[in-house]
């Protein structure tokens, strides 16, 4: 683990500043003051040049807390608006919250384009949920290192936050193995997402160890990256059909497996007699595709729930456990069928 950074203090602030401490907490904190305007400026101008942000703790006794809980999701608006399990997480976050008289800010920032950790740093939130992490994030591991509150919904390795997760490398390899147990040898895979995610590069991992098990030689010609939307789930498996015979596929996300099917169809493929097709997330429309989609299910209220807990205990400044992974299951119906003879 690395060293923390000494955090500046107060006290910091206020030899910077020539104020006392007093000052300090009540200008940072925003409490009503007759605080002279230049003061004050002396104040902000001392935080900002020292990095200095009021410690959560420190806000709550203060009475500066928000009561706010943050969602930050790594995707682009439209991504989260075609996310058939936000509203489900988003609940379970939400009814977590509530139990402790806070509300939920929804954040959606394309990676690389946007930042979050200043809702926590100027005091908007009191923690931050991030969902969906990728492999680089220099913020998150800047917010984990200043100890404030962060939860990952997720998985990234080597950072001290508390994680809530499902084990996505063995649900993967567990649907890839129920493909293989019904005769199958040419099995597609379509990732949810770019593999700069950990989920995604996680449910392929256990793609690879499926076939290994099963005896079947890995295939990057089988292999195509999706990005969250249908529309790559029809592009991806597109481009697998043009090089590649397939008799199953393994989609790793079940609104990405909507527009794999799609593409099967239109290549003269039927599911499941010529191509079985799992997905995973058992999204509510997932039993209603044509033909309904076998998938993995995902606690989506869940793990919103857990979340929300974890970053409450944390505000509160109670142990959370490193890691908690809730379980999944295999939901099997009419996509996939044994391999014809």
């Amino acid at each position: 683990m690395p060293n923390k950074r000494p955090r500046p203090t107060s006290a910091d602030v206020a030899t910077r500043a020539g104020v006392s401490r007093t000052t300090v907490s009540l200008v940072l904190n925003e409490r009503p003051t007759a605080i002279p305007l230049t003061t004050r400026q002396r104040v902000f101008d001392a935080a900002r040049d020292l990095g200095y942000h009021p410690h959560h703790s420190a806000r709550g006794l203060a009475g500066g807390r928000s009561q706010t809980l943050a969602l930050v999701l790594r995707q682009t608006a439209e991504q989260v608006a075609g996310d058939a399990l936000l509203a489900e997480t988003l609940r379970g976050l939400a009814t977590a919250a509530r139990s402790a008289h806070f509300r939920v800010l929804v954040e959606p920032l394309t990676p690389g384009e946007a930042t979050y950790g200043d809702l926590v740093r100027s005091g908007r939130a009191d923690g931050v949920v991030v969902s969906g992490p990728m492999f680089e994030d220099p913020e998150l591991a800047d917010l984990i290192r200043d100890g404030f509150p962060v939860v990952i919904q997720g998985h990234q390795p080597d950072v001290d936050a508390p994680s809530i997760d499902i084990d996505n490398f063995a649900s993967a390899r567990i649907a890839v193995e129920h493909l293989a147990e019904l005769g199958h040898r040419r099995i597609a895979c379509i990732t949810n997402a770019p593999l700069n995610y950990t989920a995604a590069s996680d449910r392929l991992a256990g793609y690879r160890q499926a076939l290994a098990e099963a005896g079947l030689a890995a295939d990057d010609a089988l292999v195509a990256e999706g990005d969250f939307g249908a529309a790559s789930g029809h592009q991806a498996m597109a481009s697998i059909l043009a090089r590649a015979e397939i008799d199953a596929a393994f989609v790793a996300s079940d609104v990405v497996a909507l527009g794999a099917i799609a593409a099967l169809r239109e290549a003269g493929r039927r599911v499941p007699e010529d191509v079985s097709v799992i997905g995973f997330d058992d999204i509510p429309l997932a039993p209603f595709f044509d033909p309904p989609l076998t998938t993995v299910r995902l606690p989506a209220h869940d793990l919103g729930i857990a979340a929300g807990t974890a970053l409450l205990d944390i505000i509160a400044g109670r142990e959370v456990p490193l890691r908690t992974l809730l379980a999944t299951r295999l939901a099997i119906r009419s996509s996939t069928a044994p391999r014809p003879m």
